[in-house]
C-alpha cells in the first residue's frame, strides 16, 4: 500500500498549477521551458513540488514588497 505524500509535497501538472496561480497554461508552460518557475519533467511532462511553488511565491512576494 502507497502512502500519499503530505498536500504540500505532492507533485501537480500544469494544468493543477495553472489553475492554482490563475495563469494562462501557456505562460505557465514558458516560464518552466525558462526555468522562472520551479518544475522538471517526468517521462517529459512538466511537474511541479507545491511546496516549492509556494516557497517561490512567497519570495517573489517579498522580493516585490522591497521595490515599492
Amino acid at each position: 500500500m502507497k502512502n500519499n505524500p503530505p498536500e504540500n509535497e505532492r507533485l501537480m501538472t500544469l494544468e493543477e498549477i495553472s489553475n492554482y496561480l490563475q495563469i494562462s497554461i501557456h505562460t505557465l508552460y514558458k516560464m518552466a521551458q525558462q526555468d522562472r518557475i520551479p518544475a522538471f519533467k517526468v517521462t517529459n511532462k512538466w511537474r511541479f513540488r507545491k511546496s516549492e511553488i509556494d516557497a517561490w511565491i512567497e519570495k517573489n512576494r517579498r522580493r516585490d514588497n522591497k521595490k515599492r
